[in-house]
């Protein structure tokens, strides 16, 4: 019984191992008939196109004069000529701060030199029939100098207390009352110069070279469509070691009744026009670590390619370097492909995108 039970169990494991062979001969067989699959992706013929090399950047609308209004010493305010919102003529006295004691010193200085001037008349006419000494003139007439300095002091003084607008300009809000308690620090308003603006704004370094005395540029603000036109008066002599950039200034060409100083401005700087640009969809550029890089159809295969982009817009980049004109670029499943994978492609497309 045991010997029969032995022998049936061979017999099973047998007829295992021969459908186990034969199973594994068929997926054998199939693996090797197995032929690679074409990945479907669509792309792009690369053409050359005309590219209006403009370029986006920030920048800052800012008076053609400001300033904040301080006064020169410590005193109380006791005439206020700053009208919120006004326009102020270059010289207009804004502020007056108490000046009494300067002006009781004055009036007294002033006094003596009319003293000391009639004395000075005096002696002179004595001089001539020799009743006088020289030393008694000269010390008069050395007297009457040293008040008219002392005058000039008193008189720089009194200017001191007071504030004048430095050029003509609009006045901001006043910060400040009569019987105010003020210093030299104290911010009393600020007055801008609006009726010219100008554009700050910051360019790469590569564009730098463009940037010159006379160039034109546009502009937008938020809420306004309108395009501004400025023109580039300066620039730094030198970039930004931090940022890599030129700062350039602008003059506003437009008429600027409808920007206000402060605003964010839209900048847009034209290079030039190049006539043979090769320009790719941006979603087929695959970023690298350094390096960017293109998958190019070449023999029905995907073949990586580095290149070198260049200017950008709202749906393309320009390629520089590492392709050529008639190339079929892959813009869809990049993802998915590896270098020299079977490409079958449902729809290319030719630009000028």
């Amino acid at each position: 019984m045991l010997k029969k039970r032995i022998l049936n169990l061979f017999i099973i494991i047998a007829f295992t191992g021969i459908l186990y062979s034969c199973h594994s001969g068929v997926s054998d067989t199939k693996t090797a008939n197995r032929q690679p699959v074409s990945l479907k992706v669509e792309g792009i013929i690369v053409n050359p196109t005309t590219l209006d090399q403009t370029i986006a950047i920030s920048g800052t609308l800012k008076p053609f004069e400001e300033t904040v209004l301080m006064p020169e010493v410590a005193g109380r305010v006791v005439d206020i000529n700053l009208s919120e919102g006004g326009f102020a003529k270059k010289g207009t006295l804004l502020v007056k701060l108490f000046d009494g004691d300067l002006q009781a010193q004055l009036k007294k200085s002033k006094s003596q030199l009319q003293l000391e001037e009639q004395t000075e008349k005096r002696q002179s006419e004595l001089m001539k029939v020799n009743g006088i000494s020289q030393l008694d003139l000269d010390q008069t007439i050395l007297q009457i100098n040293s008040i008219k300095a002392d005058i000039e002091v008193l008189e720089v003084q009194i200017n001191k207390t007071e504030v004048r607008a430095p050029f003509d300009g609009t006045i901001g809000l006043r910060n400040i009352s009569i019987g105010a308690q003020v210093t030299s620090g104290t911010d009393l308003a600020t007055i801008r110069d609006v009726r010219h603006l100008k554009l700050d704004f910051s360019v790469p370094e590569k564009y730098s070279s463009t940037i010159k005395p006379g160039y034109k540029v546009t502009f937008t603000v938020q809420g306004d469509d309108k395009k501004y036109i400025a023109t580039v008066m300066a620039t730094e002599q030198g970039i930004e070691s931090d940022t890599r950039n030129l700062n350039g200034r602008a003059i506003v060409e437009s008429n600027t009744t409808s920007l206000i100083p402060g605003e964010f401005a839209n900048v847009e700087l034209r290079l030039n026009e190049n006539k043979d640009a090769l320009m790719v969809p941006t979603e087929a550029v695959i970023p690298q670590a350094r390096t960017k890089q293109l998958i190019v159809a070449k023999n029905g295969k995907a073949s990586f390619v580095t290149i070198v982009t260049g200017i950008r817009n709202s749906s393309s980049v320009q390629v520089i370097s590492g392709i050529n004109p008639g190339d079929t670029v892959v813009t869809t499943g990049i993802l998915f492909l590896k270098p020299n994978a079977a490409l079958k492609f449902s729809k290319v497309k030719s630009n000028p995108l």
